[in-house]
């Protein structure tokens, strides 16, 4: 109806204008609605109901456009324009949602929502729509298609939801508190709690979050915290809906009236700016929805439960001509929605039908709506039967859509070449038997290959094995790039993300969440950590180390047994072996070796990983053996009694591995030369090229590796000159440890292994009841269990757990009386025979494999499979069980057993093998006796030549001094740069940080915390580097060039390992370090301190998500000491953070409530905002606490 040239006089008689009151319906509506209803079976309708030809829309004026069912009989409960598409939706009290395309409303998609509930509120998003119901938000495509299906608790009973942005939501209800969801991760982030429940409206404004409630109040809330900001009391009954624009919030709703509910014909009208009601606004209608419906001025729209809407301004008066009516053939309208053009708008009624109205015919319901997509038609019905077993059937009668775009399968013309194979070659025999008349040449037949027939190999088999020359492919290719998806996700190399806060915010416990300590591999040559956890998990290794002390400046073996002592205290948390490291790149037979990479080349993976790891496995376990033997030294530190290791002629690295072995050379002439040396492990050695391809097992290529017999020329001292000469080699005693490095270094190795592990693979499978494998090595579910009872092996639970496998997981070794070997393959479960000689049979289990890991993107890595032992997850965990470990630097994960010995040679070569001899433990004295004592602290000589004692910056403390557990002890280091950080700028001009540059501490200072002398320092090192330093950092360190050099130096000089055993002393004593930012610094010196022995004033002086404080500002603001004038001082640092504790103290004793030392707190924090953190200069104005509030601190 158009209710344009109305007389206004007939304002008197408003309520003839309201059709729908009357109990007695227009005669003239029911044909027009009811006649081209058509029902489908199931009683939705199938076309819409279309505007009587008489209705005429003009344009600027609301009229009605089209009218569909939705679904008979079922009142509309919600309807909602879509805001990316041209599309409206519907839902009723069903729980069905329906969806009309356009403004002739022509029926797009129909399903089910929930089965129960009817649909309170639709949201549509880029993706899909969003219907809540009772306790349910679902979120499904617009064709019907379930996203996700969050379910609430069943207690909940919400009826509003508001999209906040594009992830996050918030959900009201009946219950006293709102949700938060993040749509990302189909999560509840928050639970905000409402002082009053039911909310069942919310809206938004760029300044408040709006909650409308049942009780009639509407609550204004914070857009950040959700805190209640201000309350109108808007209705004495109850609040039915509410809307906001620009300043002004105008609400309708229900007053209590002679114990009842009536229908307030006042809207009321509140002033955002000045939190205020102003002039309300009477209206004609009974108002049930309003909207604002913001084109030229700022309209209402405000609309009845029987169908009449009226349009008025919020802040002028109603005018009875603008009211118009919704033809509902006497049924009251359920929901009201306006589109986001303002154009259109929706009413659905209690009989299931939908009423368009708009302002114009070719109404659009956004700005800018993108495409929609439709169903194609179905063409399965229209193609004619094609019989597919017809071998003349012509596949043209399928039908081909046309196309003008590039197919799949026009390949370019670079790849579709014409590429011919190679010819192979000529058969030797061929070449040798020919005759030659002319060009032409003539031979018999050898009768190798079938007449006519030239087999070609795919694969040439000279070519190199793909993994030992790498070189990360260039960025263009690498989709093609095989091993992009061979290396396993859990295998790739693991690197570190730096932020500006460098590590706090990375979660290392994404990557381990066992109790064990990974490695950083940022450091140059951290290549070997691998190796180094290797070392760590064998038992007696880790004693030796940590028992073992020594005065030698760099000496691998004390360093050793400082990074096994800090990965016994990490309870997860990753260590690093920098000060390890550092010693390592000081040995020159490393050097030597080639074991020291530089920067470019571990970037580049120009070096052979596999290669140098068997190269470092060996000098590692040569340089222990001879540290830990030497006694020329004292073997202990500064007097301390000997290890309980070891005798005076030999190590436990010898104990552990060594082997005797008789070395036997046989000339030609009947000489015989025989030396005995020994050796620490052994190296594969595999058959000539010409038996690889027999079945081997593992212990016969042990055997054949340990007793080696090679033909070489040597020198005869009969003959007296260089003569063939047959060598062989015999060992004389078994090790407790048996080492072995692969030596897999080319295709030939790598092709053997591959070879063997297929054989294995086959003897497996048919070992019990001669099962055969098909060609396509797939077996019935009845055949594998049969297999899986197999008497020798394990109850494999996949195919794939017995491919790739050679290796055995334990092997028995034998020597006879003869002094002969014998070695073979062992079951893990079988215990040696009463028969055999425990002294000279062994059974070898498997306990650690290091692999090289080939993956061209990055120059590969090495990780290590660890079976992890008994006492350590007892020190751990606290259970006793074992169990393998992929160790992959940082990156700890439980394996299967199985996997530890599988090798895919295409991307996972071994490089080292460990087995243990059973019950290894009970043969060694594995107490650990801490080798560190008090004489550490004592006074020492300094490095320096020129320093003399009237310099002396502290005094050692002296024998009563001694510290205990729980002294205070103030701490503070200072370092130099040795490597300036890596970093790159990206293309939208952020930084990020690949490599961080690498520090090394210069000085360590610590101040007693207690006692007469409190505040004096005790120990001032300068720590002597042989490294070039790139920036001392004068500045913030106080070190200037010099300093550091023994030769020209003045300060008090020493070794960074004579400093280390004085704060692991104080560590293992148990006192408690107080510094500012001591975190950096124990990681910088690589410590690792328990966390109830630190006291750092950055967090005790912090509020939780606030910027960290310096130093120098809190000593100004808390001591009104102005510190770090022109260069920083380790002592007035560390004396500064003791007093900051007992400031700390004070304020927290004197604090009568909770609350009173955050106040001091909120306070600095309002300081420090207002002096930009940064403190006087000009000495007029002092520090806000003066000296009648904050007593004078103690003078030292």
């Amino acid at each position: 109806m158009n209710f344009e040239g109305l007389d206004p006089a007939l304002a008197e008689y408003a309520p003839a204008l309201h059709p729908a009151l009357d109990p007695v319906l227009d005669p003239h509506l029911n044909p027009a609605l009811l006649q081209n209803v058509e029902l489908d079976p199931e009683g939705v309708p199938l076309e819409g109901i279309p505007v009587p030809e008489s209705v005429h829309i003009m344009e600027g004026m609301y009229s009605e456009l089209h009218t569909v069912v939705s679904e008979v009989g079922v009142p509309v409960s919600v309807s909602h324009f879509d805001l990316h598409e041209e599309m409206l939706w519907v839902g009723n009290h069903g729980g069905h949602a329906t969806s009309f395309f356009g403004p002739a409303l022509e029926r797009y998609s129909s399903f089910q929502v929930s089965s129960s509930d009817d649909i309170r509120q639709i949201q549509s998003l880029e993706n899909g729509v969003l219907f809540l119901t009772k306790t349910n938000l679902k979120y499904m495509s617009r064709g019907g298609l379930t996203i996700f299906d969050y379910l609430m608790d069943e207690s909940e009973d919400v009826h509003s939801l508001l999209l906040t942005n594009s992830s996050t939501l918030l959900i009201g209800g009946l219950q006293n508190h709102v949700i938060e969801i993040d749509l990302n991760t189909v999560q509840e982030t928050q639970k905000y709690t409402v002082e009053v429940p039911s909310v069942t409206i919310l809206r938004q404004s760029n300044r408040f979050f709006f909650c409308g409630h049942t009780t009639g109040k509407v609550s204004l809330r914070d857009l950040r915290t959700f805190a209640a900001e201000h309350e109108f009391d808007a209705y004495s009954g109850s609040l039915s809906d509410f809307d906001v624009h620009g300043n002004l919030l105008v609400t309708c709703g229900f007053s209590s009236r002679m114990n009842g509910l009536a229908c307030d014909r006042f809207l009321k009208v509140y002033d955002l700016r000045m939190m205020r009601a102003i002039t309300p606004l009477q209206v004609h209608v009974d108002p049930l929805f309003l909207r604002f419906v913001p084109t030229y001025t700022s309209r209402l729209a405000i609309i009845s439960q029987t169908g009449q809407c009226q349009f008025c301004e919020p802040t002028g008066l109603a005018n009875p001509a603008d009211i118009f009516h919704v033809n509902t053939v006497g049924q009251l309208i359920m929901t009201f929605d306006v589109s986001a053009s303002k154009q259109a708008m929706v009413f659905g009624d209690s009989e299931g039908c939908v009423h368009l109205w708009a302002d114009s015919p070719e109404v659009t319901f956004n700005a800018y709506s993108r495409e929609t997509d439709f169903a194609l038609p179905c063409m399965v019905d229209t193609l004619p039967h094609l019989d597919w077993n017809q071998d003349l059937m012509p596949l043209s009668l399928i039908p081909v859509p046309l196309t003008s775009e590039t197919l799949l399968s026009d390949w370019p013309a670079a790849n579709s070449a014409p590429a011919p194979r190679r010819a192979p070659p000529v058969d030797p025999e061929i070449l040798r038997t020919m005759k030659k008349v002319g060009f032409i040449g003539y031979a018999p037949n050898p009768r190798t290959k079938l007449r006519n027939q030239i087999p070609y190999r795919l694969k040439e088999l000279d070519n190199e094995f793909d993994s030992f020359s790498q070189v990360p492919e260039s960025p263009i290719g690498r989709e093609e790039e095989p091993h992009l998806y061979m290396v396993a996700k859990k295998y790739r190399k693991v690197t570190i993300k730096y932020s500006k806060l460098g590590l706090e915010d990375f979660d290392f416990k994404h990557y381990n969440k066992t109790l064990f300590a990974g490695l950083e591999p940022h450091i140059p040559n951290a290549y070997c950590n691998c190796m180094i956890q290797v070392l760590y998990f064998l038992e007696p290794v880790r004693c030796l180390v940590q028992n073992h002390l020594c005065q030698k400046e760099f000496c691998l073996g004390c360093e050793l047994g400082f990074l096994f002592h800090m990965l016994d205290l990490s309870r997860g948390d990753p260590c690093q072996g920098s000060n390890f490291l550092r010693a390592f790149r000081t040995i020159p037979e490393a050097s030597a070796l080639g074991l020291i990479l530089a920067d470019s080349d571990e970037a580049t993976g120009k070096v052979n990983l596999g290669r140098l790891i068997q190269s470092w496995n060996r000098f590692i376990l040569t340089q222990l053996h001879q540290e830990t033997q030497e006694q020329e030294a004292p073997q202990a530190y500064r007097g301390v009694g000997s290890s309980s290791f070891g005798s005076s002629g030999d190590s436990v690295i010898g104990q552990l591995c060594s082997c005797e072995v008789e070395n036997s050379s046989m000339c030609r002439c009947g000489k015989e030369t025989v030396r005995v040396s020994s050796t620490l492990l052994f190296t594969l050695s595999y058959p000539e090229s010409n038996d690889k391809t027999k079945d081997y097992e593992f212990a016969q290529i042990l055997k054949r590796s340990i007793c080696l017999e090679q033909n070489t020329q040597a020198w005869c001292e009969n003959c007296e000159k260089y003569q063939p000469t047959v060598q062989t080699r015999n060992i004389r005693c078994l090790p407790d440890v048996l080492v072995i490095n692969c030596e897999v270094n080319s295709s030939k190795e790598a092709d053997f292994w591959k070879t063997q592990a297929e054989y294995a693979f086959k003897k497996t499978v048919m070992r019990k009841g001669g099962l055969e494998i098909p060609k396509s090595k797939e077996i019935s579910l009845g055949e594998w269990k049969d297999l899986g009872n197999a008497e020798a092996g394990h109850s494999y639970t996949s195919i794939e757990e017995l491919k790739n496998i050679w290796i055995p997981h334990s092997i028995r070794m034998k020597l006879t009386k003869n002094k002969e070997l014998d070695v073979c393959n062992w079951n893990e479960s079988n215990e040696l025979s009463s028969s055999d000689d425990q002294d000279s049979t062994y059974t070898y289990d498997l306990m650690a494999t290091v692999v090289h890991i080939l993956d061209s993107r990055t120059g590969g890595s090495l990780v290590g499979h660890i079976k992890v032992g008994e006492t350590y997850h007892q020190r751990k965990e606290g259970v006793t069980h074992q169990q393998w470990y992929l160790f992959n630097d940082f990156l700890i994960e439980p394996v299967d057993k199985c996997e530890a010995v599988q090798f895919d040679m295409s991307w996972k070569v071994p490089a080292i093998l460990y087995y243990a001899r059973r019950n290894l433990h009970a043969k060694y004295n594995l107490t650990i006796k801490n080798p560190i004592e008090a004489s550490v602290l004592l006074a020492e000589a300094s490095l320096a030549r020129k320093q003399r004692k009237c310099h002396a910056t502290f005094i050692p403390l002296m024998l009563n001094e001694m510290p205990q557990v729980g002294d205070l002890v103030g701490l503070d280091a200072e370092f130099v740069t040795l490597n300036e950080e890596e970093a790159e700028l990206r293309s939208d001009g952020t930084k990020s940080t690949i490599k961080p540059s690498q520090m090394s501490v210069a000085r360590i200072t610590c101040v007693r915390g207690q006692g007469p002398n409190e505040g004096i320092p005790f120990i001032d090192d300068y720590i002597s580097t042989q490294e070039q330093v790139v920036d001392y950092l004068t500045q913030y360190s106080g070190i200037k060039p010099g300093d550091l050099d023994a030769k020209i130096s003045s300060k008090h000089l020493t070794t960074l390992k004579s400093t280390y055993l004085k704060l692991r002393f104080l560590i293992d004593v148990g006192v408690k370090f107080v510094g500012h930012g001591l975190q950096k610094d124990f990681r910088v010196i690589n410590l690792m301190v328990p966390k109830d022995q630190v006291i750092d004033t950055v967090y005790l002086f912090h509020m939780p998500r606030k910027r960290m404080i310096s130093l120098r500002f809190l000593a100004w603001y808390f001591l009104d000491l102005k510190i770090q004038g022109e260069t920083h001082d380790s002592i007035e640092d560390a004396r500064t953070a003791l007093q900051l504790y007992r400031k700390y103290l004070e304020l927290s004793k004197n604090a009568t409530e909770p609350d009173d030392f955050r106040k001091v707190l909120k306070g600095l924090y309002e300081k420090g905002r207002k002096m930009d953190w940064k403190v006087p200069e000009q000495d007029s104005q002092s520090s806000p606490k003066n000296a009648a509030v904050f007593p004078a601190v103690l003078t030292l």
